[in-house]
């Protein structure tokens, strides 16, 4: 019988299995967290983008038309103040529309407003470019009422909507994102609109279906709106808002003052500055115009949405920002009564001043949206938006009156409007370190 010689098999296994499970589960646990960090950031760009489409939207509505104003005389045979009503019309429109869609919004949710606000927005300019055709100025004049209606329910409403998707310091990027893209729709417009006139004087009006269907796919489809709250009876909610008003009173309606001050300078420096580029000696217009223009604009695109990423909640810092804001507004526009006929540095003062704008209106963005609970928000942010559009309507037509009497006028009065401004803000307005 043959002997047979063994053999050692040496087999070995690698297993999955930690001998320290807590260590493992800890590594697996912050994987999954770095996963879904990413992803939530990656959604979060997507959501940012499609919230800022809603502010270039509704400054589209006004400031594109802007170029199409003169040709529009002549076409239709209209005065310069017929051809204004088509800008005023339309934020007074929004104006006095604001204060319903913002109660809307507190009972039925923000993209309930928002998405049929964009399909409204785009119809009436379809009106109106038909309108144009027809030689009609009554039908352009009765769309661009309704497209101010609309508008009511775009911007404001986007601000109201970051309030409820986002906490601390995203949703003061948010809302500086807001006013910077706000801005970047007053740089882009008139550039765009000077474009659209040479295909034909009314091009522009059919141009906004165009942005409104951008705007309203990136809502549907990129933006999950938090589950709505019950809605609330009309005396209650009434009620509610008296009660915000009677504790936050004083200082609310000075950030209201401060934010629609902003505006009313900022659209009225540019419409004399718009003015003084056409007559001699610059006789400049066209697109060339719209460039120079947006330099001040730049200045306070930049400047919002670099603010809007650094206050995140801090109460002491925006505090700061504010009064240095406007303290920025103050001294440019008091330096422009003495040096207004020197071009160069009439258009860098202008610059420093919408820097200052630019640190200003995210602050108060922040501060507003902060002041009040999610159920009452749409209301006190669309009243503030309110007074914004009124700043607008109302800036370029008194900027024309001053300026028909002395340009010394026009520098002096915007100058002590800052100075007061400021001094109210800095007693009035004491946001706590951390606003809720």
């Amino acid at each position: 019988m043959e002997k047979t010689k063994s053999r050692k098999l040496n087999i070995s296994f690698e297993s999955d299995i930690s001998l320290t499970p807590g260590r493992k589960l800890k590594e697996m646990e912050s994987n999954e967290a770095a996963e879904k960090s990413g992803s939530e950031s990656k959604g979060r760009i997507w959501e940012f983008i499609a919230i800022a489409t809603i502010p270039i939207v509704q400054v589209f509505g006004n400031s594109m038309l802007v170029p199409v104003l003169p040709e529009m005389q002549r076409q239709l045979g209209i005065s310069k103040f017929q051809s204004s009503l088509v800008i005023s019309i339309f934020s007074l429109a929004a104006a006095l529309f604001i204060p319903v869609i913002g109660y809307l919004s507190d009972q039925f949710g923000r993209k309930m407003i928002i998405i049929p606000a964009l399909v409204v927005y785009g119809g009436a300019g379809v009106l109106a470019g038909f309108g144009a055709i027809w030689d009609s100025y009554g039908v352009i004049i009765a769309a661009r009422a309704i497209q101010g209606m609309a508008a009511a329910g775009t911007a404001p409403i986007a601000m109201a909507l970051v309030g409820d998707l986002y906490k601390g310091g995203t949703e003061s990027k948010a809302l500086g994102l807001i006013e910077a893209s706000n801005g970047s729709g007053k740089v882009l417009s008139p550039i765009i609109g000077s474009l659209l006139v040479l295909i034909a004087w009314y091009a522009s009006f059919f141009a906004f279906p165009a942005f409104c269907l951008i705007s309203l796919l990136a809502v549907l489809f990129l933006i999950k709106e938090p589950k709505h709250e019950q809605k609330q009876e009309l005396g209650k909610y009434i009620h509610k808002i008296g009660d915000i008003f009677s504790k936050k009173g004083s200082w609310l309606i000075t950030c209201f003052f401060a934010g629609s001050l902003g505006l009313f300078i900022l659209f009225g420096v540019l419409f004399y500055l718009s003015n003084i580029l056409e007559d001699p000696p610059y006789n400049i217009d066209g697109v060339v115009k719209g460039l120079i223009l947006a330099i001040p604009l730049l200045g306070m695109v930049i400047t919002s949405y670099t603010t809007g990423s650094l206050i995140k909640k801090k109460g002491t810092l925006m505090r700061w920002l504010i009064n240095i804001g406007l303290l920025l507004m103050t001294l440019a526009l008091g330096a422009t009564i003495f040096f207004f006929k020197n071009i160069y540095l009439f258009i860098g003062l202008l610059t420093v001043s919408s820097i200052g704008t630019g640190l200003l209106l995210p602050c108060l963005n922040t501060i507003i949206t902060g002041a009040v609970q999610k159920s009452e928000r749409g209301m006190i942010t669309s009243l503030y938006n309110s007074l914004r559009f009124l700043g607008v309507a109302f800036g370029p037509p008194l900027f024309g009156w001053m300026m028909d009497r002395s340009d010394y006028l026009v520098f002096i009065s915007v100058s002590v409007l800052s100075l007061i401004t400021l001094g109210l803000v800095f007693f009035l307005i004491r946001p706590p370190r951390k606003v809720s």
